[in-house]
């Protein structure tokens, strides 16, 4: 599902002749366009559609939705990863994390040999 998110205008530059901004969608940042609200600032919110600002939001108006939309976990199904909700919805766990010690991923379990060494077969050459 696609929805229009409001999001909060963190900053605003330019890239490639295109005015855009860095928003905030209750703890996501994405990069937004935008061309369709040229005078909105930093610190206001609008109504976000697949990457285009399209109105601006009042700051009450913008939390209570994103509130709303948390506890329905409509955030989580907009901008979480779509391989892991695939993996979610097919019941198998996520086998990946975010922990950068990847012998922490390892299953304690019998000990196996070793894989044997691959090693090229040798051949005499003749000159």
């Amino acid at each position: 599902m696609c929805l229009a998110v409001p999001g909060r205008v963190l900053d605003i530059g330019e890239k490639d002749g295109t005015r855009m901004a860095t928003v905030d969608f209750g703890g996501v940042q994405k990069e937004v366009c935008l061309e369709y609200l040229p005078d909105l600032q930093v610190g206001e919110y609008a109504i976000v559609h697949v990457g285009f600002a399209l109105q601006r939001l009042d700051e009450g108006s913008a939390k209570q939705t994103l509130e709303l939309f948390a506890q329905l976990g409509m955030l989580q199904e907009e901008f979480g990863d779509p391989w892991e909700q695939a993996a979610a919805v097919g019941g198998d766990p996520w086998p990946f994390t975010d922990d950068p010690d990847p012998a922490s991923d390892l299953v304690p379990g019998p000990a196996s040999a070793p894989a044997p060494a691959l090693a090229a077969p040798q051949e005499d050459v003749q000159p």
